[in-house]
């Protein structure tokens, strides 16, 4: 039975990744009339979602992890919506001047995500106040790996990678590109591969324990997996990966030079 949560885990979480991403590339390039209507949906399903949240929290089955972390994710689609519609970003819409490094360069990144930035850590709260003391703690640890692997991802391409897609993000964020910096590498890249290693290692560990409940061992599944998609997302920054190819069924290629990929900012 174990193997069998352990392999449904894996092939939910990285579906759900593909699909959830593909998605939200496909809103987003629809005409910019239909994004209000996007913005409602994400808006119920991030509702329902957190209703989810209080629903779960205070159950201990493998039905109870996989609705917590699947709840904890569609609260999140809410903020990945709302940010690549252009609608919560922050207050900069321009591009970096020319001039700007070291730490102006650094304050006029942070103006341009802000209020996105923000948004994520007030949810973050809610949900953590949400599942304060319950014994279901998925959809809290779903949303903070999400979090800080998002957060990793855009300082590691603000301080420089080799590579970072640049066909999916639309014009009207096109400017966040002049913030980012192409490089052989930066001193924060390896301390990221080798925290989520290691986190990654310690839900694998849980996650095979044989003294494990069938819902520990559903939680730390999903949460590892959807950590080393985090650590995969990090591994397109600096392999010559054709990552892009993953979603050209939602974002066919466009002759115009983009922004980065959702997967690195």
């Amino acid at each position: 039975m174990p193997v069998v949560v352990i392999a449904s885990a894996v092939v939910y979480t990285v579906f759900l990744w593909w699909f959830s991403t593909g998605a939200i590339l496909w809103l987003d390039r629809l005409p910019r009339r239909t994004f209000r209507w996007s913005l409602c949906v994400a808006t119920v399903v991030a509702g329902a979602s957190i209703y989810g949240v209080v629903a779960s929290r205070l159950t201990t089955t493998p039905a109870g992890a996989l609705c917590a972390f699947s709840c904890a994710l569609g609260a999140w689609g809410w903020h990945e919506v709302s940010f690549l519609m252009g609608l919560v970003t922050g207050p900069r819409t321009t591009r970096c001047p020319p001039d700007a490094t070291g730490w102006r360069r650094f304050t006029l990144a942070t103006c341009t995500l802000i209020y996105h930035e923000a948004a994520l850590v007030l949810t973050a709260a809610a949900v953590m106040a949400i599942t304060w003391g319950a014994p279901n703690q998925v959809a809290l640890w779903t949303f903070l790996i999400l979090l800080i692997s998002r957060l990793s991802a855009k300082l590691n391409i603000f301080l420089g990678v080799p590579n970072f897609t640049e066909e999916f993000f639309p014009d009207h964020l096109r400017y966040l590109t002049s913030y980012l910096r192409k490089s052989p590498t930066n001193a924060l890249f390896p301390l990221s591969i080798s925290a989520g290693s290691a986190l990654a290692g310690a839900l694998a560990w849980l996650a095979l324990d044989p003294d494990a409940s069938l819902f520990a061992v559903a939680g730390a599944s999903l949460l590892f997996t959807l950590t080393a998609l985090a650590l995969l997302e990090h591994a397109f920054m600096v392999l010559p990966l054709p990552d892009a190819a993953l979603w050209r069924w939602a974002a066919p290629a466009s002759p115009k030079p983009n922004a980065p990929s959702p997967l690195d900012i």
